[in-house]
């Protein structure tokens, strides 16, 4: 597996050995012995599926006490996957990183406790599969606005299909620090 870091601490991309041939092609997406050499969690206890139609732009999700570590990636389709760092304390607050995982190119993004999440569906329909490190918990979830223009993320569709619930997010700058997480390296 390869790795690649990002300006963001903790935020890594990786490419698994893909091993294909004329029947279709085989990929480990995770194995506990590669991911402690790697110095990525190996106990993840929840798992989630999510299918979406082209533009639907999910997040930016955060949980404050319980963050969630999260292993991510696309089995069908592509989308922008994106994570913002909301770590108090840390020196990129409030910068973004994204790239495009898909079917196509097997890319998975580990993104730590403490940053939001969110990605944009580009192709016609997306299946977005994640690992988590922490359980869902709705009383400890948290939001930033997909848009907020202080953040800047460079969206590729710039009018997504947004859920309520999202559109109804605060930007970061009206987010009180109490309500943004607490972890920080």
């Amino acid at each position: 597996m390869e790795i690649k870091e990002t300006f963001l601490q903790g935020l890594k991309v990786l490419s698994p050995k893909v091993h294909g041939d004329a029947r279709g092609f085989f990929m480990e997406s995770f194995h506990a012995k590669t991911f402690a050499r790697i110095d990525l969690p190996q106990l993840f206890v929840q798992d989630n599926h999510s299918r979406s139609a082209h533009g639907v732009t999910r997040g930016l999700h955060y949980q404050r006490r319980h963050g969630q570590g999260k292993l991510v990636r696309v089995v069908a389709g592509a989308v922008f996957d994106v994570a913002v760092d909301l770590r108090s304390g840390s020196p990129t607050f409030g910068r973004w990183f994204g790239t495009v995982l898909s079917e196509e190119n097997h890319l998975m993004m580990y993104i730590p406790e403490g940053f939001a999440h969110g990605f944009q569906v580009i192709s016609e329909n997306a299946d977005f599969l994640y690992k988590c490190t922490d359980f869902y918990d709705p009383d400890d979830e948290g939001g930033i606005l997909w848009n907020d223009p202080q953040i800047g993320i460079d969206w590729p569709i710039k009018e997504g299909i947004v859920s309520e619930k999202d559109r109804a997010n605060l930007l970061l700058s009206q987010t009180p620090r109490e309500k943004l997480p607490t972890v920080f390296p």
